[in-house]
């Protein structure tokens, strides 16, 4: 090995920008054991279905359909 190496020249890695990042999310349990089962069922490690799944989502502009909870009013005591 060189002591030291010209990087003078060198260029970015063009694909840096589409690189994954690493988050943190919190799952129920029982969404995290379907996507682990269909995972030994086609071989796709169970992050990355999740990951097509939300990308598959995107692409097809996907909204949630839930009914958000109303919060109860803060009242003050008397």
């Amino acid at each position: 090995m060189k002591s030291n190496y010209d990087f003078s020249k060198g260029i970015q890695n063009p694909f840096a920008k589409k690189l994954k990042k690493t988050i943190c999310i919190k799952l129920d349990d029982d969404v995290i054991e379907y996507f682990k089962t269909l995972s030994e069922k086609v071989g796709v490690p169970y992050q990355g279905l999740i990951n097509m799944f939300l990308q598959q989502a995107k692409n097809q502009k996907m909204e949630p359909l839930f009914i958000p909870r109303n919060k109860p009013k803060k009242t003050k005591a008397a």
